[in-house]
């Protein structure tokens, strides 16, 4: 594409799919094509890939999209995507004041709005600053990798998310991709970071997209732990219906970053997530996400 956003490129899968399906074309007029989205199994386009795209979409919009750095998104998820079709984005650019800037942002799939987000952002400014402290878990070294638990399972699923997964995550209290839990809880702890580092060329703006990515995967673990549920019930039905994102200081998935998620409440086939994202000590994102969790039968 002569006309795409500067995305670095890479040679590693699937790395280098994630950062091909986040170079959208420019269309003008504020408006921009995804050609690609990333594989799924369910032919249903993939969240976190929306997220991001809505983010970087949203940021191309600024002469210089380092000078403003989103710090929120609030998105709704209003129709389930085609994996298999092109994804066009329209940026509404809603305001823009001395410290901060405001886009809402419309991902369409055949004239219908599938997804829509509200994305703001900040220029860089000194101020007041204090955060919750990082939680004391052991560290990932500890844990059993993602990569290696599905490439070791002989399961279409398990190899499908070994070959174009790009993350690498480690559950603290114990996957649930496989089978429930032991523990029935209502708050877990997972470290992740991308398989393959990011190119030295990423912009703070991209590692915060890739960031919303990633975190999309495991935001509703939280409400099947508290079930007693996996992934892999029976009959068991998900889906995310809205997402909230504030950043609070620079990120870099390319290390490792501890996730501590819990569900206060899941009622009438809904639950609702939250998460603090921390990364050598700090803060550095708070994400919560409500979703549609339909489980064959009530669980206790």
């Amino acid at each position: 594409m002569d006309n795409a956003i500067d995305i670095p490129t890479s040679s590693t899968e699937p790395l280098a799919s994630l950062l091909h399906t986040l170079r959208l074309e420019r269309l003008g007029d504020n408006l921009y094509r995804g050609h690609s989205n990333l594989a799924q199994l369910s032919g249903r386009v993939y969240g976190g890939q929306v997220l991001a795209q809505a983010v970087i979409a949203a940021a191309d919009t600024f002469e210089n999209s380092e000078d403003r750095l989103v710090h929120s998104q609030t998105a709704a998820f209003l129709r389930p995507g085609d994996v298999k079709k092109e994804i066009d984005f329209k940026v509404d650019i809603i305001n823009d004041g001395r410290s901060f800037s405001t886009r809402l942002v419309h991902a369409m799939q055949d004239g219908e709005i599938i997804f829509s987000a509200r994305d703001s952002f900040q220029v860089k400014q000194d101020g007041v600053e204090h955060a919750d402290e990082m939680p004391d878990v052991p560290g990932p070294e500890n844990f059993q990798s993602s990569v290696d638990l599905f490439s070791s399972v002989d399961h279409p699923a398990a190899r499908f998310m070994s070959s174009t997964n790009s993350l690498d995550m480690r559950h603290v209290n114990g996957q649930v991709y496989l089978r429930p839990a032991k523990e029935i809880r209502s708050t877990n702890y997972v470290w992740f970071k991308m398989r393959t580092p990011l190119p030295k060329a990423a912009t703070q703006t991209q590692k915060r997209a890739i960031l919303a990515y990633g975190a999309d995967q495991f935001m509703l673990e939280p409400i099947l732990l508290s079930h007693h549920l996996s992934w892999s019930t029976p009959k068991i039905s998900l889906a995310t219906l809205d997402h909230t994102t504030w950043w609070h200081r620079d990120v870099d998935p390319s290390d490792w970053i501890l996730a501590e998620l819990h569900s206060p409440s899941a009622q009438g086939g809904r639950g609702l997530s939250l998460a603090k994202f921390f990364q050598d000590g700090k803060l550095v994102a708070t994400m919560a996400q409500e979703g549609m969790v339909r489980a064959p039968e009530p669980t206790k």
